[in-house]
């Protein structure tokens, strides 16, 4: 489990205790199905329900011996409830408890992560209307291309989350399952009414068919989806380090008072958050490749699963919970510098605006080569002679002939890349 980047509230669902907790959770709800079907007397359900209880260095003990964790907690839980003990596990088999109550963690970890996709979907909103027009040089290949918005690129943001969130909650459902099936799923020795009232209890629905374990697509499902909304963190993060390089610095984390950049250097301020989420998104993407791996299983089931999802389970949770609000508190502090934006975007002469005297050749009726020819020619002289490409344009008799002095002031309005901005962001937020 990694400590450092673990929030209260996902820590302690990860925590032993709390693992051992929900597998009681588990074996009460079976008896509370036994006792509805007349199996367990009042008095001993009674006493299950009062009495089950265990310590954890005492399960640990035990489990020095039967080298088997379950056998190991039931012997301690029995050794609290007494002889109302021959009750519990009634039926099951170790994976009924250990994949329903994994079925309860992963819901209760997903309906936490849930809030941080919910937390970074308002930071990215907030962020997009705040700088909705606010013009800065959109990059292809890292180069410049034509203008857009920081708003524009930031309701791109918000509406790839939100399909990581939809996509998400997809897989949540599908891993909200639980089975209390025996020892290959047979329901040999349990009554079907059994697992259909625990599950209930528990809140989980029933997986139709299972075998000794759930099939682990529904937790392949679950992984990927983190590790895609994992890949978004990563996209995110790395356009914000770009726009942090001292030639772009569009952009930059929040720095606070006493922090420090660099050991040796006072000047720097990095884009440590970023980078720490990037490498941290990398994690996540890996364990979703082990949980793919864990899909086949030998006939009903082996353990090759078992020792992975110990790891990945709480790591992946631990690390998306953390990852999401960390970012949402970037977005919330980041520094946007305008001016260098304004700066940026006529650093390459004004490039950009090649396309619409392109466009506007080809609608005074020459060929689209052609036009491309004179334009680029045009293009190639204002990056070699740093000119602006405005002032070429104006003096090309090629163009003007063309292309009216008028018209080519209309051509040269930033304002013009905007123009559909209204209409994406209603299409983003609705």
């Amino acid at each position: 489990m990694i400590d450092r980047y673990t929030r209260p509230e996902m820590g302690q669902l990860w925590t032993l205790e709390n693992k051992f907790r929900v597998w009681l959770e588990v074996e009460i709800a079976v008896c509370e199905a036994w006792h509805r079907l007349g199996e367990i007397d009042a008095d001993s359900m009674q006493q299950i329900r009062d009495k089950s209880d265990f310590d954890v260095d005492r399960i640990l003990e035990i489990e020095e011996t039967t080298r088997h964790d379950v056998i190991a907690f039931l012997t301690a839980v029995e050794e609290k409830v007494g002889p109302a003990a021959r009750f519990i596990h009634l039926g099951c088999t170790s994976s009924d408890i250990v994949d329903t109550a994994n079925g309860v963690l992963l819901t209760r970890a997903g309906e936490i992560i849930c809030k941080g996709f919910e937390r970074l979907l308002d930071s990215l909103k907030t962020i997009a209307y705040a700088q909705k027009g606010r013009l800065c040089m959109g990059r292809t290949h890292g180069i410049h291309a034509e203008p857009t918005s920081f708003g524009l690129k930031m309701a791109g943001f918000y509406a790839e989350f939100s399909r990581h969130y939809e996509r998400f909650k997809q897989a949540l459902d599908g891993i909200r399952v639980g089975k209390i099936s025996g020892a290959v799923g047979t329901m040999a020795m349990i009554p079907t009414e059994v697992e259909s009232i625990t599950c209930e209890i528990l809140g989980l629905a029933v997986d139709p068919i299972s075998t000794q374990v759930i099939q682990r697509d529904r937790h392949a499902h679950f992984f990927t989806a983190l590790a895609l909304a994992a890949g978004g963190v990563e996209r995110l993060c790395v356009e914000l380090r770009h726009l942090q390089r001292t030639e772009v610095l569009e952009a930059e984390e929040g720095f606070r008072k006493g922090q420090k950049g660099s050991s040796a250097m006072p000047h720097k301020k990095n884009p440590i958050s970023a980078e720490n989420m990037t490498g941290l998104s990398r994690l996540i993407r890996t364990n979703a490749m082990a949980s793919m791996e864990n899909m086949a299983l030998w006939h009903e089931r082996d353990i090759s699963h078992s020792s992975v999802e110990r790891v990945i389970m709480p790591d992946s949770t631990i690390l998306m919970d953390y990852i999401l609000h960390r970012l949402a508190g970037l977005v919330d502090n980041l520094r946007v510098i305008p001016e260098n934006m304004d700066r940026n975007l006529m650093g390459s002469m004004g490039l950009f605006f090649s396309q619409r005297v392109l466009l506007g050749l080809v609608d005074s009726g020459m060929g689209r080569q052609d036009a491309y020819v004179m334009v680029q020619r045009c293009a190639m002289e204002s990056w070699d002679t740093k000119q602006l490409f405005k002032d070429i344009v104006s003096r090309d008799p090629g163009i003007t002939a063309r292309i009216s002095a008028d018209k080519l002031e209309e051509i040269f309005d930033p304002s013009y890349y905007l123009r559909h901005e209204d209409h994406i962001f209603n299409r983003v937020f609705g």
